[in-house]
């Protein structure tokens, strides 16, 4: 039964990890619309989004500490940074609540 448990875990932070840079990619291309935020949508990202967010910014650190060591070899620890863990963050943090 654990193993169950850990395994669905397991899907679900890199289902997260997959699934919301990408997301924030293609939402981030879109023009902001001068109507407004409904409340829906501010509702939907305090429920859902930004709880997924911050589960990414927390596994993209984890995975970015881990990688740290080969970044550094590589010369790439500063696009590693970026992306495992200032875009998560951004994403999360510092966008309008329900402007995705």
């Amino acid at each position: 039964m654990q193993k169950i448990t850990k395994q669905s875990l397991v899907f679900i932070i890199i289902a997260s990890l997959v699934f919301v840079p990408f997301g924030a990619s293609a939402l981030a291309k879109q023009e902001s619309m001068d109507e407004g935020i409904s409340a829906e949508a501010m509702i939907a990202d305090f429920v859902f989004v930004r709880p997924l967010g911050i589960v990414a910014v927390v596994v993209g650190s984890a995975f970015f500490i881990v990688s740290l060591p080969f970044s550094l070899l590589g010369g790439n620890s500063k696009a590693a940074a970026e992306k495992l863990v200032y875009d998560p963050a951004k994403f999360t943090f510092t966008r309008p609540l329900g402007d995705f």
